[in-house]
């Protein structure tokens, strides 16, 4: 194969991903074909027989357990422990033998496959963490790597987005820890234990049997802006809309609905993760993504079990399943189980982005439909379940249609399917609606559940768990104190004129710049917000640090910083703000006061070597960090203007920022960069300067305050 992904001999138009996952497929095959040699050759050596026979004849016998061992064990062999049972392997530290290393070069051929077809994906905090430790010189080190990966907690968070790499996670991670498969052929036992009943020893914490407490589902009451947007009448168009007004949070929605015969049906509506939010304390974990794909029983479905009981279902009543992504998929696992179909008649499981593959209902007159878009990277049909059923079932409405082209996780939003259901597939919406007709009718009763796993404490805890309260904007409700759980910065600080500083903040305030040494501080903050209460965004603004609103004094910020952040009298007033979402954008000028505008942005602030590049803007930054020093929290009051008030958010970030004071991070304008910023930074002739210093933050949690309004 050559450098471009392309096969000597081919059309270069042949789909390079394509045949990378082919040859990832084949080359995992191998490593499982290896695998079942170990263990048979490890069974033989343990054979009661061959055992028996050294006493008898020790010359011959001896000789063929040698040459066992040594094919088992040996550096050019299979590379195993010596005690390879069947079904119960032994592990010793960092031997994880041939199969292991091969499948580690599956997976980095899955990594080159996804990267070659979805490379903004190359972004993605967990494509960042396994190509690192897929990274390493040798096999066995690269193996080591993984094994810490799995068993790193900070990385589960990363880690739960690597949806493409399913299949291959889970197969190299049975090989690394030996996990056996399962003995119902549903899948690997990736969470739950040997068949016996007894724990895994792997690193992933087990999952509770069915009758366990850790599941829980509370019915929550829905805000006087969600009742406005919940539909009345049953539709699938109105039923998806819910999932979407509920997604943020996790919550699900039951619903009766009056069907046109006058019998009341009963609705589940399940939303999927959304992209970049915090999953709470809820059962949409990362192991619970991997259990989904190939079990039937895990908390997300035992939740949703309690939700229903909870709601008063009776038994045998008719039940619609309408769910997307994650959602679908712990629905369809529902409908799959014969306990929950003899307890109802489930009549329709219906699912968008979701990875239905193959996989039956308990009762076949279930009608399945399942839609997907060829450029949602979430259904991608990989795993052993994979691919549409040999022979279709007549009650089966599968739809993989080629949707506008965009980055993923964009493609996979309950939005997006939305709005294809209305343009570019409006006969799948039409099919769907015909066969809920018995569901098409009032609602006459709702209820929406937070489901929760007791066995999680809450994503944050305990810096991010405190009282909360929901502020309406442009697009939406948002609570607040806005919550950042996964965010990189990085803040470039200049030494720049004070007179030109004082004449970029609002004319006809007392707001004047912080003085050091006759001249003022200007900042440049870049912000990779991954995981936020207001979704993925990116985020640049320039601030200037000023003086107390009432009483400004030279130098009064430095005595200032040795205060309590909520006791400061000076703060950063934001001149501009460039944000890459339109909720944070609302958020920044209803809620903060902040002159916020659209801009899209490429960031890389996690390693030693920095970039961020925002083209609306015209704003390059780049560089290699120096030698830094530890600093302590760096805790802001941020400053906006709204009307004729200043308005003080108070920001409080929890992290391990080092300061960098020879930093070769240099930023660029292009000549036709756009206003304000540009026009700004050229003001304080900070557009081909040296920053002071640099202060760096690759991995921290904050949360942001509502604007206080000040009468200034």
């Amino acid at each position: 194969m050559r450098a471009d992904g392309h096969a000597p001999g081919q059309p270069d138009e042949q789909d390079a991903g394509e045949l990378l996952r082919r040859c990832a497929q084949d080359v995992l095959d191998v490593a499982e074909g290896i695998r079942a040699v170990s263990a048979r050759t490890g069974a033989a050596l343990l054979d009661p027989g061959l055992t028996g026979s050294a006493h008898r004849r020790p010359r011959t016998a001896l000789a063929a357990r040698w040459a066992l061992l040594r094919a088992l064990t040996g550096g050019r062999g299979l590379g195993r422990p010596a005690l390879t049972l069947p079904k119960s392997p032994a592990r010793l530290p960092g031997r994880a033998g041939l199969p292991a290393w091969v499948a580690v070069t599956a997976l980095r051929l899955r990594v080159a496959a996804v990267l070659a077809g979805h490379p903004e994906f190359a972004r993605d905090p967990g494509m960042r963490r396994l190509t690192d430790a897929l990274a390493a010189d040798r096999a066995p080190a690269a193996v080591r790597s993984l094994r810490a990966l799995f068993r790193d907690p900070g990385a589960q968070r990363a880690l739960s987005g690597l949806i493409p790499l399913m299949a291959e996670l889970v197969a190299v991670r049975r090989l690394l820890e030996g996990n056996p498969r399962t003995g119902d052929g549903a899948g690997w036992a990736l969470v739950p234990g040997p068949p016996d009943g007894q724990p895994s020893a792997g690193p992933m914490p087990p999952v509770e049997a069915r009758d366990g407490g850790e599941a829980a589902a509370d019915a929550v009451d829905l805000t006087e802006q969600e009742r406005q947007t919940i539909a009345t009448e049953g539709s699938f168009l109105g039923f998806l809309s819910n999932i979407k007004a509920l997604s943020a949070d996790g919550r699900i929605l039951v619903q009766n609905v009056r069907g046109p015969d006058g019998v009341v049906r009963y609705v589940v509506q399940a939303p999927g993760t959304s992209p970049g939010r915090p999953r709470d304390d809820g059962p949409r974990d990362f192991a619970d993504a991997w259990h989904d794909l190939f079990a039937t029983d895990s908390p997300h479905t035992r939740s949703i079990r309690l939700a229903l009981a909870d709601y008063g279902i009776p038994r045998g009543a008719d039940l619609a399943l309408i769910g997307h992504g994650e959602g679908g998929t712990a629905l369809l696992n529902l409908a799959r189980d014969p306990d929950f179909c003899r307890a109802y008649r489930v009549t329709h499981v219906i699912t968008v982005g979701s990875p239905a593959g193959g996989r039956r209902t308990a009762d076949p007159r279930t009608w399945v439909a399942a839609i997907t878009d060829q450029h949602d990277m979430v259904p991608v049909p990989d795993g052993p379940d994979a691919g549409p059923a040999p022979d279709p079932h007549p009650n089966r409405y599968e739809l993989h249609y080629p949707g506008p082209a965009g980055p993923f996780p964009l493609r996979h939003t309950v939005r997006d399917y939305i709005e294809h259901l209305r343009s570019v597939v409006p006969q799948a919406r039409g099919t769907v609606d015909d066969a809920l007709t018995p569901y098409r009718g009032p609602v006459v009763r709702t209820r929406a559940y937070r489901l929760r796993n007791r066995a999680h404490p809450p994503e944050g805890h305990p810096f991010l768990t405190l009282p909360t309260a929901s502020v309406p904007t442009a697009t939406g409700p948002v609570d607040v104190p806005v919550r950042y759980y996964d965010s990189s910065a990085a803040h470039l600080c200049y030494l720049v004129d004070a007179e030109a500083a004082q004449g970029l903040l609002p004319a006809g305030t007392r707001t004047v710049p912080s003085r050091l040494g006759g001249r003022a501080l200007a900042v440049l903050s870049l912000y990779e917000h991954r995981c936020s209460t207001i979704g993925p965004h990116t985020e640049v603004a320039l601030t200037v640090p000023v003086a107390d609103l009432w009483r400004p004094r030279p130098y009064d910020i430095a005595a200032d910083l040795l205060r309590r952040a909520d006791l400061r009298r000076t703060g950063r007033h934001v001149l501009s703000l460039a944000v890459s979402s339109e909720e944070a954008r609302s958020v920044a000028r209803e809620i903060w006061g902040q002159p916020a505008t659209l801009s899209s942005a490429v960031a890389d602030l996690m390693g030693h070597h920095l970039r961020f590049a925002t083209m609306e803007i015209g704003l390059v930054v780049a560089g290699r960090l120096g030698p830094g020093v530890r600093c302590p929290e760096a805790d802001w009051v941020l400053y906006g203007r709204r009307d004729e008030s200043t308005v003080r958010t108070l920001v409080r970030a929890h992290g391990a920022p080092r300061l960098h004071a020879g930093a070769r991070v240099r930023m660029r304008l292009d000549t036709a960069a756009a206003e304000p910023m540009a026009g700004q930074l050229r003001r304080l002739g900070v557009d081909a300067a040296r920053p002071l210093f640099v202060l760096h933050n690759p991995r921290f949690t904050a949360h942001r305050s509502a604007g206080a309004v000040l009468p200034r």
